[in-house]
């Protein structure tokens, strides 16, 4: 079936001509334990009458958890990663009457698909573990029986944040934890990484407060640093389980390239749609991963429309999912896509995750997610077991997308990048350290427990905040001002954003209606006055941004034009940490200071600007830790030679040095797992504390997550990247695959890709000469 679309597609120039490359994936048999797995009578049966068997690795995590250890689990997507750490657990609550366990979940809905599962066997088995899931939605009638005499509790980290305060009600339950599971790991990165991590030091301290010490059992997508990732996440030591034995299918996995040819018109949507509805034509029951809510519902609704002209029995059998659906809508579409009735999804990242939906044929992927992570667990929707599935990503017309469909093997010889946790930010460590003392008095001795603290920055933040009366010293401990509480009307933990570094978010309503919250740096990108602000599909005109009471006050327009805000920046050098001389390239990383001033915007209809209007808002300051590196004299002399431009010389080669930080801005988050958000450049001519031009990357974060630290580290394969994609790029004089601003919030009217991969090609020469 997949062999005769894949035949058709060589036969048919349309397809053929924007098929840039095919890669098989051979098939995977499945490797079972031979060892004697030795069960509790009623799991035995459990897994007998349902014909499991269990693989070579997850019999190495039963007996590693079996043997108190703790394990981090990191198998593809679909290799049964759930019954490996539900097994250990439900054997011990099997075994031991009063053991418990929590599971944590990055989402609601995987909680949900979770509790169905372990539902199903206790039920069956009639252990009386009880197991419930604890969270926002959770009725208030039905909480006190959960807290009185569930085993194994299941929630989210925004929930577990709330509880922890309550942690008296809980008693019972932290007495008896055996064990804490965290899957879906990978999820926690960057600031909300940061933010869990000292989540979950806060909930191992009032374990131990009750007298218990859980083992921890962390799930996790393939990364290339699961050790460090799981040590930093918990502050403990792990047994690696990556030897994977579960079974798959062979897969086709095809890039498609709207803008392999030259075309009037390339549209990445329309290639998807007719990509989705030939799938669906010849039987291949098909996912569709789409960018944004709106782009999957319009993308549902087009294959609906076109699908009743020319199969209408299929049109049915179409529909979108995302979040926002009820529970009850959501689980008839999981249940109709698992039974068949359902032939052709589209879906935004809500299904990426682990939801059990059954295997399916075919995977669209409309645009790389971001991460090869979320690629491969995408991809991972089809093929399990011994099915063939066909895997097809459709590329956009940015640097990220471009450079893959240029070099594939770059893609399936990396399949994973780091997750960055960083325990030094000051800013959320503060806010921890408040939500810790309300909880329970903090000693001394604790303190290692919150971060590595190799500068002091732990005892730093308490003695600020007791200087500024947040925290009280008594008997041996710090305890938390309740005064505090009366006079805002707020404990700590409600003043903590875990999404965000500053924590009080920005609130957007449409006349009394809350529509959503957004940090202030995204309010004064995306809500300044006048902005068109997209909310679940609908355009608002944003009428005010007030910035006192961190609210945003829109009103909902149909409107044919977006706003695009421009930002000038401003760095200073706090302090050099770390410096590397690589030939005559002067690299080094450090701290910085950052004013980030969006000063206008551009009025942008059908992709072209029609006005730029100015913006009077204040600048962001803020203190973040970023690399920076000096442009050679005679790099910066072999450009003046070689550009043959109108523009005035300093112009044209602070365009060129604009064009390298745009590249290595769109490549980083290949080698550092984040958002091109995330992170911020700025480059100048000569800057005042280099005396040289200079290219700065920072994090875009108060005191900086750790990101650019390992940008610093992995330098060279950056300017690698960026060298060989602008090389590869075909256009003439740069386009948005190449060096315009993968973020569109710069000037680009200077950028110059000759020069700009001129610059690169010499840094690139300088790294290899000492390979």
């Amino acid at each position: 079936m997949i062999k005769d679309v894949l035949t058709y597609f060589q036969n048919k120039k349309w397809f053929r001509d924007r098929i840039e490359h095919i890669e098989e994936i051979p098939a995977r048999r499945a490797r079972y334990t031979l060892e004697q797995v030795e069960l509790p009578e009623p799991l035995e049966n459990y897994l007998n009458d349902h014909n499991i068997k269990l693989y070579t690795h997850q019999y190495e995590a039963l007996k590693h958890v079996r043997n108190g250890e703790n394990v981090v689990i990191t198998t593809p997507t679909a290799s049964g990663k759930t019954l490996s750490f539900t097994l250990p657990v439900i054997e011990d609550l099997t075994n031991n009457r009063e053991d418990t366990a929590l599971y944590i979940y990055p989402t609601k809905a995987l909680a949900n698909d979770q509790l169905k599962s372990i539902l199903s066997i206790d039920n069956e088995c009639n252990l009386d573990i009880y197991p419930a899931k604890y969270d926002g939605d959770t009725p208030k009638s039905k909480r006190p029986e959960i807290k009185r005499k569930s085993r194994l509790v299941i929630t989210n980290p925004y929930e577990l944040h709330y509880i922890l305060p309550w942690h008296e009600q809980w008693q019972r339950f932290f007495e008896n934890i055996k064990y804490i599971i965290i899957d879906e790991a990978h999820q926690y990165r960057g600031v909300f990484g940061s933010n869990m991590a000292f989540l979950i030091r806060r909930l191992k301290r009032i374990c131990k407060y009750y007298g218990s010490e859980p083992q921890f059992i962390i799930s996790t997508a393939t990364l290339a640093n699961p050790m460090e990732f799981s040590e930093k996440l918990t502050g403990l030591k792990y047994k690696i389980i990556d030897d994977n034995g579960s079974p798959s299918g062979k897969k086709y996995f095809m890039f498609f390239n709207p803008y392999a040819i030259e075309s009037k018109n390339p549209s990445i949507h329309n290639d998807t749609l007719k990509l989705f509805n030939t799938y669906v034509q010849n039987d291949l029951q098909t996912i569709c991963f789409e960018i944004s809510r709106k782009m999957a519902e319009v993308i549902a609704l087009r294959s609906k429309k076109e699908l009743e002209v020319k199969q209408p029995e299929l049109s049915n059998k179409i529909t979108a999912y995302r979040a926002g659906y009820t529970v009850e809508e959501r689980k008839k579409i999981e249940d109709n896509l698992k039974e068949g009735k359902i032939k052709g999804i589209v879906t935004t990242n809500a299904l990426e995750l682990g939801i059990n939906i059954g295997s399916l044929d075919s995977v669209i992927i409309s645009g790389y997610p971001g991460t090869l992570i979320s690629t491969w667990q995408q991809a991972g929707r089809a093929g399990r077991r011994n099915q063939e599935a066909l895997i097809t990503m459709v590329a956009f017309q940015n640097p990220l997308d471009q450079y893959f469909m240029k070099h594939p093997e770059r893609f399936f010889s990396k399949t994973h990048e780091h997750a960055i946790i960083d325990l030094n930010n000051q800013q959320i460590l503060r806010e921890h350290l408040k939500c810790a003392a309300y909880e329970i008095p903090l000693k001394l001795n604790e303190i290692e427990s919150f971060g590595f603290d190799d500068e002091g920055i732990v005892i730093d933040e308490i003695s600020d905040l007791e200087t500024e009366g947040i925290l009280k010293y008594s008997n041996n401990q710090w305890i938390y001002n309740d005064e505090r509480i009366l006079k805002q009307d707020k404990t700590p933990n409600l003043e903590l954003n875990l999404n965000d570094v500053r924590s009080e978010p920005y609130a957007v309503f449409n006349g009394r209606t809350f529509l959503e919250e957004m940090s202030e740096k995204q309010a004064f990108r995306e809500a300044h006055e006048n902005a068109v602000l997209i909310h679940n599909g609908d355009t608002y005109l944003v009428k005010e941004l007030d910035i006192h009471k961190k609210r945003v006050y829109v009103k909902k327009k149909d409107l044919n034009y977006y706003t695009q805000a421009l930002k000038e920046v401003d760095v200073k050098i706090i302090k050099e940490e770390q410096q590397n001389t690589i030939n005559n390239i002067k690299l080094s990383y450090g701290r910085l200071n950052v004013t980030e001033k969006y000063d206008r915007y551009n009025v942008i209809k059908f992709s072209k600007i029609t006005s730029s209007k100015k913006l009077n808002l204040p600048p962001l300051n803020f203190k973040t830790k970023g690399l920076w590196f000096t442009i050679p004299f005679e790099i910066r002399e072999k450009v003046k030679e070689t550009l043959k431009t109108n523009t005035k010389f300093e112009d044209a080669f602070m365009g060129c040095l604009q064009g390298v930080a745009n590249v290595m801005l769109s490549v980083t988050p290949y080698h550092v797992m984040c958002d091109t958000y995330d992170l911020g450049g700025v480059t100048k001519n000569m800057h005042e504390d280099t005396l040289n031009a200079t290219i700065f990357i920072y994090d875009g974060f108060e005191d900086g997550v750790g990101l650019t630290k390992k940008a610093y580290k992995l330098f060279k394969d950056i300017i690698k990247m960026s060298y060989e994609l602008v090389r590869d790029c075909e256009c003439e004089s740069g386009c948005p695959a190449c060096i315009y601003s993968s973020q569109q919030q710069t000037d680009d009217k200077h950028l110059n890709k000759e020069g700009t991969l001129l610059i690169l090609k010499e840094l690139y020469n300088n790294i290899s000469k000492n390979e």
